[in-house]
Order: C-alpha cells, then sequence, then structure tokens
C-alpha cells in the first residue's frame, strides 16, 4: 500500500509539472502531456525504488532529470505536433527542471515513510566503507609460547 501511495503522489508530481511547462508555456495537447506523464512515472519509479536507497536523493534526482528530459524529448518529438514554433529540445530540459525540483522533496517523502531502515547505520546497503580486522597471529606453537612467557 505504501508504494501504490507513493507511485500515485509521484504521478501527481509529474503531471502538474508537466501540465505547468507543456501545457501553459508550449501547448501541448493535455493527451500527449497524460501519455508523457504514465510513461515517465513508471519508469521513473521503478528507478527510485531500486536506485534512491543505494545512491542518495540528489544524484537520484539527476537521474529523474536524465529520464524526464530524454523522455519527453523522444515522446515529444513523435506526439507533439511539428508545425509549432516549440523547441522540442527546450520544452523537455525545461519541464526537466521542473521535474528535478518537485523529486527532491518527492526523495524526502520516500526516505521517511516509505523506504524502511534507509539511513540506520545498520543497513548494509546503505554503508559502502570497508573494515579491516588486524591482530597477530602466531602460525609456529613455538613462537607462541616464546611470546606468552615473555608477558
Amino acid at each position: 500500500m505504501k508504494y501504490t501511495k507513493a507511485f500515485f503522489i509521484k504521478y501527481g508530481v509529474t503531471l502538474a509539472s508537466l501540465i505547468l511547462v507543456l501545457g501553459l508555456f508550449f501547448n501541448a495537447h493535455f493527451v500527449d502531456i497524460i501519455i508523457i506523464g504514465t510513461v515517465l512515472t513508471i519508469i521513473a519509479f521503478l528507478g527510485d525504488v531500486f536506485i534512491l536507497p543505494n545512491i542518495g536523493n540528489i544524484w537520484a534526482a539527476f537521474a529523474d532529470f536524465v529520464i524526464a528530459f530524454l523522455g519527453i524529448w523522444a515522446l515529444g518529438s513523435l506526439l507533439f505536433e511539428q508545425d509549432q514554433n516549440v523547441s522540442i529540445m527546450s520544452a523537455s530540459f525545461l519541464a526537466a527542471l521542473f521535474v528535478f525540483g518537485a523529486e527532491l522533496y518527492y526523495h524526502r517523502y520516500l526516505r521517511n515513510y516509505v523506504f524502511v531502515n534507509v539511513d540506520q547505520p545498520n543497513n548494509m546497503t546503505r554503508a559502502r566503507k570497508l573494515q579491516t580486522e588486524y591482530a597477530e597471529e602466531f602460525i609456529d606453537p613455538e613462537l607462541q609460547k616464546s611470546k606468552n612467557n615473555m608477558s
């Protein structure tokens, strides 16, 4: 249930960003915005579930920026009318910036309410530091006896 709620929040945030940029500034059709928003949300949500706990908020938001830019650019070139005086590249970049800004807050929601033990010190997927144990080992029993006699 937590993931379903998180998915629909992401869908709403993505659609709101796309409607704001593509709908108001670039006069894209609402159906095209729904199609692009649905595809982007599915791909980016899967990325958030598997990438965000491992790499952190900023890098996951940057990955969402790249996914949004490439997705809007690819789908926009297929769906948008070519006779418009709209640069698909600039529309994709501006919409991806809005999605990036919204994703920073959305990822904070995911980390606080959906993912469990992401920031805990005992979470092994988060800890990337390796530790080494140092100890004295005596393979030769005579050396060990002499070491014990010295102390």
